[in-house]
């Protein structure tokens, strides 16, 4: 498995991956999702030509990929997806590392996430990676649009947390 920039114009393949990982919600609490929408290719590309999207490659095929935009207070990672056969074998943590590389990188203070908070490969592996809970009352705007997004996008607000891994303390 290569972690790399996603190219603009493989965007296109992006959609399957998210789709392809939406099956693991199929049984869980969240089934809707695995019939869900998903972002389609013209989300992913201006973040693409910004070196925001990172995909995992493994022998040359598309199995995974994070689609990130950068805002002042945070990177925020809007999507992390990986096919459902290459799951559990470190795509997604190494995706996640490579958004954080990268916020560092351009000396963001945080890297922040929407996700589900009682499903195992959500909220609790972003815990794993270093990500703490972001309490409501604590939201900024920007994580307040979000949460607002969300809603009307028909995801239940309590099954959401917002998180954040602090890279620099605030100023």
């Amino acid at each position: 498995m290569h972690i790399r920039l996603a190219r603009p114009d493989e965007c296109s393949e992006l959609p399957a991956i998210e789709r392809s990982a939406a099956e693991l919600f199929r049984g869980s609490s969240q089934a809707a999702v695995a019939d869900g929408d998903v972002s389609p290719a013209d989300f992913h590309r201006p973040l693409a030509v910004q070196g925001l999207v990172w995909v995992a490659e493994d022998g040359g095929r598309l199995t995974g990929f994070a689609a990130c935009e950068l805002f002042e207070d945070a990177l925020h990672i809007w999507e992390l997806a990986v096919r459902r056969e290459a799951q559990g074998h470190g795509a997604g943590r190494a995706l996640v590392m490579a958004a954080v590389a990268e916020a560092r990188r351009r000396r963001a203070p945080a890297v922040t996430l929407t996700t589900f908070r009682d499903i195992a490969w959500n909220a609790p592996f972003y815990a794993s990676c270093g990500f703490a809970e972001v309490l409501e009352e604590a939201f900024n705007p920007r994580l307040a649009w979000i949460r607002a997004r969300e809603t009307k996008l028909g995801l239940e607000a309590a099954a959401r947390c917002a998180m954040r891994l602090t890279l620099m303390p605030a100023p």
